[in-house]
């Protein structure tokens, strides 16, 4: 099976197509189901210390999000990218019976873009002290909203990188556009742009 590594260029965006083209468990890709002895052992990947990444949730997932103390649900993915998908006022309705902040922030495949980034800010903002799940198709999505947000508000480059490492994510190639995010934190913030 081929893996395939996208690299950016400096501000460009991530392609959501690298998502579907990446597991880092071996499985062909282009599968739609994964087995769940796999898919529940890889299901939530802590990424920083509030922080943590998951493939697509369902409902029933809500419990274990509560009992991890999730305080907000980040849903990266749009409705109707792949049949059978739960929608995302399904996953909204559980996480609020639950007490669990949510807030539907979907990348498309014209990749991440500062308006991801803003509304992430503003729903851990906005939420709840405590942990946040984000989720998407296989999680990648999710990890790179965090990464280019933690990079605007000055985390370091290196870390950030690594930190998505031990969970599994492949950041490297996105190293330029993160260090011009990282330098950039240093200029006066304006509003992304609509």
């Amino acid at each position: 099976m081929k893996k395939w590594l996208v690299v950016i260029p400096a501000l460009a965006v991530l392609s959501a197509h690298a998502e579907d083209r990446v597991y880092d468990i071996g499985i062909d890709a282009r599968s739609t189901t994964l087995p769940e002895d796999i898919y529940m052992a890889e299901k939530f990947k802590q990424v920083a210390d509030e922080f943590w990444v998951s493939p697509q949730i369902s409902a029933s997932d809500i419990k274990d999000a509560a009992a991890m103390g999730v305080t907000l649900i980040i849903n990266n993915r749009p409705d109707g990218e792949m049949m059978g998908q739960p929608k995302s006022a399904e996953i909204e309705a559980a996480a609020k019976a639950a007490g669990i902040a949510y807030a539907h922030i979907p990348v498309d495949r014209g990749g991440v873009t500062p308006n991801h980034t803003a509304a992430f800010e503003q729903a851990v903002d906005d939420a709840e002290d405590g942990p946040t799940l984000a989720f998407c198709r296989t999680g990648m999505r999710s990890a790179m909203v965090f990464a280019y947000a933690e990079a605007r508000f000055g985390k370091p480059v290196d870390l950030i990188i690594s930190e998505a490492a031990a969970a599994g994510f492949d950041i490297a190639g996105h190293e330029p556009a993160l260090v011009l995010l990282y330098e950039a934190h240093k200029a006066p913030r304006t509003d992304p742009p609509v």
